[in-house]
């Protein structure tokens, strides 16, 4: 290896690629803060921002809304002393209900999994079948969330903060909409995602609006949310009002991941091995993340294993049905269907940038989904230089699944 050559380790699967750079290509990287002293969660209640528990002494009963079991939140962390400081509220009517949204139900030993201590208080799973109806967004989209939320003199939301694709930013009013919501009202706020605007980092998402405006209507009192380091400790948590307090859960994360860019025409991401590369349903959030970091018509090479396939049916079938790339961006542009927009925006961006996957995938199946397939990292490497020159420069996103790339 040359001396000026660096060697960067990819994950990839449950090991790692070796990816062998020049001194010209940049290395993105996160700045994660370490984790927080202990009794943070705590602090955060006890200094809330914009609303405190105090606000809504003389309440009953309150439901608290934790997150499913496909979230990093550490709920059996933040459950203790928030249902504590209800209690000395004296609320003693209190529910746990897991947020699901549309997601499948979870079995007992999941549920346990994620309250650990706190199973002695009453929990449920939302059932988006029986949710009422309580107003509109100004979106249009219909405010119909969980019953017995609803009949909650206090609704609490848990959660963690991150970067989400669609609505920009997770936690805060998302517990509620999609979390406690009916179908019709997910699928309402979910075509949102085909505005221009609905990207990740962007807390003026059209998605995240109509979700706060949903968690307006349907009284969301209060919230308790985590930042989270890539080891998954807490560095910061915060709590509040919905809006104010995310607020500041967003500023850390940006902190933590948001990285300007000089745009190259070559860029490597990586989903981060597993459990963020077993499918290509999952896995595309590194792409996502690292548009931004690649010149027009420039190569982005994902690395993701995909050991179980793409991940999402709607998703294989609206790949499987398009016929170009461009007839599966216009499809969506006519219609919605949960699943099919992931291949719409791989679709869409290989539109605009040559997309590589090294994978475990059949050749096929990365062609239907708009993308080069690469057996290894070297024939990546060797098609992306083809295309875009031998000197081309070169950008490597290695933990692609939690570092957002903005234009300089």
């Amino acid at each position: 290896m040359n001396s000026n050559n660096r060697k960067i380790k990819l994950g990839y699967g449950q090991g790692c690629l070796d990816l062998i750079i020049g001194e010209g290509a940049e290395v993105v990287l996160a700045e994660e803060l370490p984790a927080a002293p202990p009794g943070e969660v705590e602090r955060s209640i006890d200094h809330a921002a914009g609303r405190c528990l105090d606000d809504f002494a003389g309440s009953k009963s309150a439901s608290i809304l934790v997150s499913d079991i496909t979230r990093p939140a550490p709920s059996h962390l933040m459950l203790p002393p928030l249902i504590q400081r209800l209690k000395d509220l004296g609320i003693s009517d209190l529910r746990i209900v897991f947020a699901l949204g549309t997601h499948r139900r979870m079995t007992a030993e999941e549920e346990r999994l994620l309250l650990r201590g706190c199973t002695s208080l009453p929990y449920m799973q939302h059932d988006p079948k029986n949710c009422v109806y309580l107003g509109e967004t100004g979106r249009g989209t219909p405010v119909e969330i969980l019953e017995s939320a609803a009949s909650s003199d206090l609704i609490v939301a848990t959660g963690n903060i991150e970067y989400h694709y669609y609505a920009g930013y997770s936690g805060g009013g998302k517990a509620v909409l999609p979390g406690v919501s009916s179908e019709r009202s997910v699928i309402n706020n979910h075509e949102l995602m085909r505005d221009p605007n609905s990207i990740t980092g962007r807390l003026d998402s059209p998605v995240r609006q109509d979700m706060e405006d949903a968690a307006k209507i349907a009284g969301l009192d209060f919230i308790l949310n985590v930042v989270l380091n890539g080891k998954k400790e807490i560095v910061q948590s915060v709590a509040g009002d919905f809006i104010t307090a995310h607020r500041l859960g967003a500023v850390t994360v940006d902190r933590m991941y948001r990285r300007a860019v000089r745009q190259a025409e070559i860029v490597v991401t990586c989903a981060g091995g597993r459990p963020k590369d077993l499918n290509l349903f999952q896995a595309q959030k590194a792409l996502d993340n690292a548009k931004n970091a690649a010149l027009p018509e420039g190569s982005i090479i994902l690395v993701a294993e995909c050991c179980e396939g793409l991940g999402h049916p709607v998703f294989e079938r609206w790949a499987r049905e398009a016929t170009s790339a461009r007839d599966c961006w216009e499809r969506f542009g006519r219609e919605y269907e949960f699943g099919g927009h992931k291949a719409a925006f791989l679709a869409k961006e290989s539109m605009q940038h040559h997309l590589i996957l090294v994978s475990a995938l059949p050749k096929d199946r990365a062609k239907m989904c708009f993308m080069t397939p690469a057996a290894t990292l070297e024939q990546a490497l060797e098609l992306a230089r083809a295309r875009q020159g031998r000197d081309a420069r070169m950008l490597v996103m290695p933990h692609g699944n939690l570092t957002l790339a903005v234009a300089k």
